[in-house]
């Protein structure tokens, strides 16, 4: 029986230039008929779930190690007489370094595999971490120093999500991407749960160098069980062969990106995570300050963990929130809208209470619904790269991070101007607000969830016979 099947959003990448053989035995037709998922070997699903488990510890001590600074911050700022603008300065510096590595990571990514890259960068950000006490004492003007080694740091930790985004979309079937996203996302809330009650109760006892040491040399630990168990002692190595000619992905063309970046879903999902990754960043660098200023006889652990507590369940909710929406046969279209309105729309409206909020448990209450709802963009937009274009995931995801990561700096910095210039917290948390109700409108009204990695003018049609 000959059934005429037309290519669509579920043919192979047109963009991808890749070369069409003649139809074999059974009347399949060559290049164009083979799947995605015939080029890239899924993990089955034991192997996947061992993976999971690495990788969200993988990002929870990530955290640590990016939240020990603004941890620390208050201690370090009292210690070498940092005024507000140069504690900004030296919190929004990471995200500086944030920008530059985050489509390099995901290029390499695609070209050579995501773990190398996660091994490679943990080790070295993880050992940075370590050696940031050292650069403080030993430098005759910390802020220089300090502002140095934020910046390194977000150079090296740079390539994590993009290399997340390229192994999930290599390596994981999209009936459980959303899962796999979302959890290893909560790790970033894990991570600075565990900072914030871990570290803050170091930081009264050991003073704030114990927290760079302890988390950067649990990092490093991390970054070799995973060389030793996982990749079974392979040394990652990266070469200009293996990107030049090696890869799990295939070249994309210059004139290829420029058509992908024309498409207004991708616009959309990009403007769109700039401004959810802004408002994080700002809340996760200036959240410890606010409370110490706001309520300065709080104790440290409850506002530095309470949030993050709420934070992991809701995480792994919005993963298997969206798995079912497409288990249910609902359109990937509604299930990146509905779970984009939760975290950008909701999440929103408990910022603006904090606007008005006097009591210290109030305060928590609001933070922890703001974290909570936050966090079902990792289901949402996070996967919603993956479904656009899965040829390049790594990289535009990249894209998207360097985006964010940019309008991070200046929210970070322009944060700590606006709290010097106004007195007022309700500045700053009217802003983020603005800055997610403008991400949830433009993903509302051109995001798609339909693959445009493929050039759909040139779908065609072949006989395969059952």
């Amino acid at each position: 029986m000959a059934i005429l099947q037309k290519h669509g959003k579920n043919s192979s990448p047109d963009l991808v230039c890749l070369k069409e053989t003649p139809p074999d035995k059974t009347g399949v037709a060559g290049g164009h008929q083979k799947k995605w998922s015939e080029q890239n070997t899924n993990w089955p699903r034991p192997l996947a779930r061992i993976w999971t488990v690495v990788l969200l510890l993988g990002t929870c001590l990530l955290y640590c190690a990016r939240v020990a600074m603004p941890i620390c911050a208050v201690s370090m700022a009292e210690k070498f007489k940092w005024t507000k603008r140069e504690q900004g300065m030296v919190l929004g510096s990471f995200f500086w370094g944030y920008c530059f590595t985050q489509v390099l990571g995901g290029y390499v990514s695609d070209r050579v595999g995501g773990e190398k890259v996660l091994l490679l960068s943990a080790a070295a950000w993880g050992a940075m971490t370590a050696f940031t006490p050292v650069l403080a004492h030993f430098c005759s003007q910390p802020i220089f120093s300090m502002t140095l080694a934020r910046f390194l740091m977000g150079l090296l930790q740079g390539v994590h999500y993009p290399s997340l985004a390229s192994l999930c979309s290599q390596k994981v079937v999209e009936s459980e991407r959303g899962f796999l996203m979302s959890t290893v996302g909560s790790g970033s809330y894990l991570g600075t749960l565990v900072i914030g009650g871990a570290g803050s109760l170091m930081l009264d006892l050991y003073g704030w160098e114990s927290v760079f040491y302890l988390s950067g040399l649990l990092s490093v630990l991390w970054a070799y069980c995973m060389w030793k168990y996982l990749l079974k002692g392979e040394g990652p190595i990266i070469t200009l062969e293996s990107l030049g000619n090696g890869g799990p992905q295939p070249k994309l063309t210059k004139r290829h990106w420029l058509r992908l970046f024309k498409q207004p879903a991708v616009c959309a999902v990009i403007i769109t995570h700039l401004c959810t990754a802004s408002t994080f960043f700002t809340l996760l660098s200036w959240l410890p300050t606010y409370f110490k200023d706001t309520f300065p006889d709080a104790k440290g652990w409850v506002f530095n963990v309470i949030p993050w507590f709420v934070a992991i369940p809701s995480s792994l909710l919005s993963g298997c929130l969206s798995d079912h929406l497409i288990s249910q046969g609902k359109a990937a279209d509604v299930k990146c809208f509905f779970i984009s309105f939760f975290s950008m729309g909701v999440s929103s409206v408990f910022t603006l209470l904090l606007c008005g909020t006097n009591t210290f448990p109030t305060a928590v209450a609001f933070v922890s619904a703001t974290m909570g709802f936050t966090t079902f963009s990792h289901s949402g937009v996070s996967v919603n790269v993956q479904d656009l274009a899965p040829s390049c995931a790594g990289a535009l995801f990249g894209v998207m991070n360097t985006c964010g990561a940019f309008s991070g700096v200046l929210m970070v910095y322009f944060s700590g101007y606006l709290i010097e210039a106004t007195g007022s917290w309700a500045s700053v948390f009217a802003l983020i607000t603005v800055v997610n109700l403008v991400g949830l409108v433009t993903f509302l009204a051109f995001a798609e969830a339909r693959r445009v990695d493929i050039d759909t003018s040139k779908a065609r049609y072949h006989n395969i016979h059952i």
